[in-house]
């Protein structure tokens, strides 16, 4: 027998937008932590600020989707409601995909080698990286900005 399913969760699309930003996630913090061995990025090495700034991202990759996965009392009692906290959130991907799709429409742009060898110029990752970038942002902005609806019976 197949259990009866409400044809409208609102707490579904939720849970898309946390799987979605923690893809997102995993695909901007292993970049990151790339760049940073290979000397770019924010602080550019390995060294403790650029360790620092790998680790805040691992936590910024964890605790994101962990907020928006489910209601957490704690959180929107003190802090902000999920939908506040996923609009909020869609705003500062859109600001990080303006800045990234600046770099892709560089008219020069340097290279990094590729781990696999040879080399992936900075527009070819930085377009990686917008697209990665938009596809969780619209994820995230369905959950935030959709009406909530009654599952009908």
């Amino acid at each position: 027998m197949i259990p009866e399913h409400p044809p409208f969760d609102p707490g579904d699309r939720y849970r898309d937008a946390a799987r979605a930003y923690l893809a997102y996630g995993i695909v901007y913090w292993i970049g990151g932590a790339y760049l940073a061995m290979q000397g770019i990025g924010v602080r550019g090495s390995m060294s403790a600020p650029g360790l620092t700034w790998i680790g805040l991202g691992l936590v910024f990759v964890v605790v994101i989707p962990y907020l928006l996965s489910r209601p957490r009392r704690w959180f929107e009692r003190w802090v902000l409601s999920r939908r506040d906290f996923a609009r909020i959130l869609t705003l500062l991907m859109a600001v990080r995909a303006w800045y990234v799709l600046r770099v892709v429409l560089r008219p020069e742009t340097a290279s990094v080698a590729a781990p696999w060898g040879g080399e992936i110029t900075f527009r070819v990752g930085g377009a990686v990286f917008f697209l990665v970038t938009v596809v969780a942002m619209l994820f995230v902005a369905i959950a935030a900005w959709s009406a909530d609806q009654k599952a009908i019976e």
